[in-house]
């Protein structure tokens, strides 16, 4: 008999929650009623120097108000560095990946002369390879100078190791299922841990949806490019490949996706002014038939 469906709800904790996020929390939940399944949360909260607890407890808040039902421990990435770690050192083992002492400075005075120089899905321009050309003695005697670096992976080098096309189960927002095919190379070679952070969002997610059994992603759509990337490294590891669920964003008045960034109306500030939940799920409705 199958496995009973297992979803996960992963905000991170560097500001407040929004209707954004309650949209996506919405989606999970409906997907996880409708299945039969699970839904778990957990934190991403491996960035040290954005995310606060007391975001994490105004989220906890803002989820228990809207209805959200969650099952099991709530899992925080801050506290599963060393199985991070474990993945990168297996990656590093297969000669994937290479230690980048660039700032992004040095990547902007590289790149800057360059107009057409290529971008990620991010936008941000592809690394150009630097420290990829270093030798193996130069690398060494830097690392042993305790010269700050993070870890890349070799994209060439790890599309040769994986010579069967790697693709995706996708949902979009319909029952129908599409096999999305992925393309890792569009991100180059993408950090996968930081100088200050030895891990990345990359390594991080994939790691724990296979250790918390996750069957179905749900989350918006602004993440479908990093799926490709996702594939990959789930493929390297030998972790289990889920079903992908990319929704629409819910936007502001102006057409921009809501964000932390563009101070857009919290949940807190919400639930503290005593907005009434029933009129905030009609106004995600209405939203999302907008866009």
């Amino acid at each position: 008999m199958p496995a009973s469906p297992i979803l996960r709800f992963a905000p991170s904790p560097d500001g407040f929650l929004h209707l954004g996020h309650a949209y996506s929390a919405l989606m999970n939940q409906r997907l996880a009623d409708r299945l039969g399944g699970t839904l778990l949360l957990r934190f991403e909260d491996i960035d040290p120097a954005r995310c606060r607890p007391e975001h994490v407890d105004e989220s906890l808040a803002d989820l228990a108000w809207l209805g959200i039902r969650w099952q099991g421990p709530v899992w925080q990435q801050s506290t599963r560095l060393p199985a991070y770690a474990v993945a990168l050192a297996k990656l590093d083992t297969m000669g994937l990946t290479y230690p980048c002492f660039c700032s992004r400075g040095d990547i902007a005075r590289v790149v800057e002369t360059r107009p057409d120089w290529p971008r990620d899905p991010d936008a941000s321009p592809l690394y150009p390879g630097t420290c990829r050309h270093l030798t193996a003695g130069t690398r060494t005697a830097w690392q042993a100078a305790g010269r700050p670096h993070g870890r890349r992976i070799d994209m060439a080098a790890a599309l040769s190791h994986q010579p069967h096309p790697l693709g995706w189960t996708e949902y979009r927002e319909t029952p129908e299922a599409t096999r999305v095919a992925a393309d890792p190379a569009l991100w180059g070679d993408a950090l996968l841990a930081r100088k200050d952070v030895a891990t990345s969002y990359h390594i991080a997610v994939v790691v724990d949806d296979a250790a918390q059994a996750i069957t179905d992603i749900v989350r918006g759509e602004d993440l479908f490019a990093a799926t490709s990337l996702h594939r990959l490294l789930q493929a390297l590891l030998r972790l289990p490949e889920p079903a992908y669920h990319h929704h629409r964003l819910i936007r502001d008045l102006s057409g921009n996706k809501l964000a932390k960034s563009r101070n857009s109306a919290t949940l807190r500030s919400l639930r503290h002014a005593g907005t009434d939940v029933t009129a905030i799920w009609q106004s995600l409705e209405a939203r999302r038939d907008e866009t």
